[in-house]
């Protein structure tokens, strides 16, 4: 069977989430028909759907103010991931002691830390951008150096071979040989960044969908919440598709870019 194009992929991968979204929204006003709870428990899709028509300062404002927080902590996460990873092959023994101390700050939730960098970087969007780097720091970094110590040892042998020093082995043997698995790090990466950056929202802020979604928790506003999360979620979805479009030219032989 021939391999479709990838704008054949984009549209076939873009029709099946908008067929589970109907489905979804489907289930959901079934749930209502059937067992109709309260609407501050769970409000129906219509008055989800007048909340972000009536509310546009939901999608103008604090979807704005989420998405730029996002990107900025993806792009710092990412570039500090890298130069780490690179920094840790360069020199073995500084892998040796950063590794484990990486692994260590994963066992903390990202959420403990929050109030902390509020604290230091202050109500704005610095300790939001600092909330989802450090999300996406360990995964970018974690998979690129697992690529980078991964790569065929036959090529290793072969660029010693050729008396390569050891900078060149990495840029020009292990590097490229990493870029799948960086790929596969970005993409992971591109899920936590928002959540990263909500969770700094709910602990200070003062605009943002996790500030949006707090304040009509706190009024009993159940489908403004929802309004929120729905922006969250396709906010999350296009951060997504992005770096997917973007790991496809950075890795096109990768079997994971051509999904």
């Amino acid at each position: 069977m021939a391999e479709q194009s990838p704008s054949l992929r984009v549209v076939a991968s873009m029709l099946r989430g908008f067929a589970i979204a109907v489905a979804l929204i489907a289930i959901w006003q079934a749930v209502i028909m059937i067992f109709a709870p309260p609407p501050f428990m769970l409000p129906p899709p219509a008055k989800v759907w007048q909340a972000l028509v009536s509310r546009p300062e939901l999608w103008s404002r604090d979807a704005l103010t989420t998405l730029t927080e996002t990107i900025l902590g993806l792009v710092t996460g990412s570039i500090a991931g890298v130069l780490l990873a690179l920094a840790m092959m360069l020199m073995p023994p500084l892998g040796r002691v950063l590794m484990p101390l990486l692994v260590v700050t994963q066992a903390f939730p990202v959420f403990a830390i929050a109030p902390l960098l509020v604290l230091w970087f202050g109500f704005g969007i610095g300790s939001k951008i600092v909330m989802a780097t450090i999300a996406i720091f360990f995964p970018v970094a974690s998979a690129f150096h697992d690529g980078l110590t991964r790569t065929d040892e036959s090529l290793i042998d072969l660029g010693r071979l050729h008396r390569a020093r050891h900078d060149q082995e990495l840029f020009l043997l292990r590097v490229p040989s990493a870029l799948p698995a960086l790929a596969s790090g970005l993409r992971v990466a591109a899920v936590y960044a928002p959540v990263g950056a909500l969770i700094g929202e709910w602990v200070g802020a003062s605009s943002g969908l996790g500030y949006a979604m707090l304040m009509a928790n706190g009024r009993a506003q159940t489908d403004v919440v929802f309004a929120a999360l729905a922006l969250l979620a396709v906010m999350a979805l296009l951060v997504r598709a992005v770096v997917v479009a973007l790991t496809r030219h950075i890795a096109p032989w990768a079997p994971e870019t051509r999904t």
